[in-house]
C-alpha cells in the first residue's frame, strides 16, 4: 500500500483551492478525481457571481467564509490575470411593498461585515440600468463575475507548481479508518490502494456517497443530501444589462435574476427542480415561466428571446421547503476518525468562498 502525506477527494473549484492551500504549506498531496478533469459538476454549472455575502445568517460559515473568500477571490484573479469583473448587483423592489426587504437584506449584509451597500431611488437604479424597471434598488458595489474554468485552472496549476499531483479517471471505491489516517482504495485504468494521514473528502455531489463507503466512521455522522437543480436560459443578442439584476428574494430562492459572463452573454435563472439523480437536461419549456418573472423588472424582454442553456445542481443539506442549511465541515472533533475531514452541502456561495475554506481547512487539517 502506497503511503501519501495528503489526499484531496474531488477536483471542483473547493478541492483545488484545498490542494493549493496545503500545498503551500509544504503537504504532499494528491488529487484524486472521478472525471477526466477539473470542475466538470457543480464548479462549471454555476452563475460564476462573486457574491457580495448579504443573504447568509451572520456568524454562519456561508457568511463568514463568503466575505473573506470573496476578497481572497478578487486579490488572487488580479494578480494572477484571471478573468474577471468587479460588475456590482443590483437587488430591485418592483413593489412598494417590497421596500422593506431591501432594508432587512441591507441590515443583514451590514451584520456580515458588507458596509458598502447603499439603498437607492427608481430614478438612480434606473439611470444606472436604463433597461430595468424598478421602484427602488439595493446597490451591492463588491459583487462581480469571474470565469470559473479560467480560476480552476489557475489553482491547479499553482497546486501543481507546489508539487500537487492528479490522478483523474480514479474514482473513489472505498476506505477505512486506520490509527493514523484513512486507506483508500482508488479504482480506474491503474487502481491503487493509498493510505493517507490527512483526506479531505470535497467530492461535492457525491460527498456522503464517499463518506459512507469508509469503514470506521460513525454512519450518523453522514447528513442526508438532496439535489436541487437550477436550469438556466441565455439570451439571444448581448445583454442590456452590465451590471447583475437580482429581483427581491422569494421563499426557497433568489428569484429568476440576471447575471453576465465575461463575454457580456446574458443568463436568466434559476428554475428550480428538486431531482433524484443528475441530470443536466434543460427542458425548453421550463423557460416558459421566465417571462413573467424576468418581465417584472425588464419590460422591454422579447417573447422567443430566451433559449436554454444549461442545468446546475446544489448538493442541499435539507429538503424543499426547508430553511437554507449552513456549510457542514466535519473533522476528527465531530466524527473521531483521525485525518478525515468531510465537507458537505458546499453549495452557493461555495465558490465564492473557496479559497476561504481551502484556508480553514487546511488550519483543520494541520498544515
Amino acid at each position: 500500500m502506497e503511503r501519501i502525506d495528503a489526499v484531496v477527494i474531488g477536483a471542483g473549484v473547493v478541492g483545488l483551492a484545498v490542494a493549493r492551500a496545503l500545498a503551500l504549506k509544504g503537504r504532499e498531496v494528491v488529487v484524486v478525481e472521478a472525471a477526466d478533469g477539473v470542475g466538470t459538476g457543480t464548479s462549471s454549472r454555476n452563475s460564476e457571481v462573486i457574491h457580495a455575502g448579504l443573504y447568509y445568517p451572520a456568524g454562519s460559515l456561508k457568511a463568514r467564509l463568503c466575505v473573506a473568500g470573496k476578497l481572497a477571490l478578487y486579490r488572487f484573479c488580479a494578480e494572477r490575470g484571471v478573468p474577471h469583473l468587479n460588475c456590482g448587483k443590483l437587488i430591485v423592489a418592483t413593489h412598494p411593498e417590497q421596500l422593506g426587504k431591501l432594508d432587512a437584506i441591507k441590515a443583514k449584509g451590514a451584520a456580515n461585515g458588507v458596509d458598502d451597500l447603499r439603498l437607492l431611488g427608481a430614478a438612480e437604479a434606473m439611470a444606472m440600468e436604463p433597461a430595468l424597471s424598478c421602484v427602488a434598488a439595493l446597490w451591492s458595489p463588491s459583487s462581480g463575475i469571474v470565469d470559473s474554468h479560467a480560476l480552476m485552472l489557475a489553482l491547479q496549476g499553482e497546486a501543481e507548481d507546489k508539487g500537487a499531483m492528479f490522478a483523474f479517471g480514479s474514482p473513489i471505491l472505498g476506505g477505512a479508518a486506520l490509527e493514523e489516517g484513512i486507506s483508500l482504495s482508488v479504482g480506474g485504468a491503474e487502481p491503487m490502494e493509498v493510505a493517507a494521514r490527512t483526506v479531505v473528502n470535497a467530492a461535492g455531489l457525491h460527498a456522503q456517497e464517499i463518506a459512507r463507503t469508509i469503514r470506521g466512521l460513525p454512519q450518523d455522522s453522514v447528513p442526508p443530501r438532496w439535489y436541487a437543480k437550477g436550469n438556466y436560459f441565455t439570451l439571444s443578442g448581448r445583454s442590456p444589462f452590465s451590471r447583475l439584476i437580482y429581483p427581491v428574494p422569494e421563499p426557497g430562492g433568489l428569484g429568476v435574476h440576471v447575471t453576465i459572463d465575461m463575454g457580456g452573454q446574458a443568463r436568466f435563472g434559476p428554475d428550480v427542480e428538486w431531482v433524484d439523480r443528475i441530470d443536466y437536461t434543460v427542458d425548453p419549456r421550463r423557460g416558459d415561466r421566465f417571462y413573467a418573472a424576468v418581465r417584472r423588472y425588464w419590460p422591454d424582454l422579447k417573447d422567443g428571446a430566451l433559449q436554454p442553456g444549461y442545468a446546475g445542481i446544489r448538493p442541499k443539506l435539507v429538503p424543499a421547503g426547508a430553511p437554507d442549511a449552513d456549510f457542514l465541515v466535519q473533522g476528527p472533533a465531530t466524527h473521531g476518525v483521525p485525518g478525515l475531514i468531510n465537507l458537505y452541502g458546499i453549495e452557493s456561495p461555495g465558490l465564492t468562498a473557496s479559497l476561504a475554506l481551502a484556508d480553514m481547512v487546511a488550519e483543520m487539517a494541520g498544515a
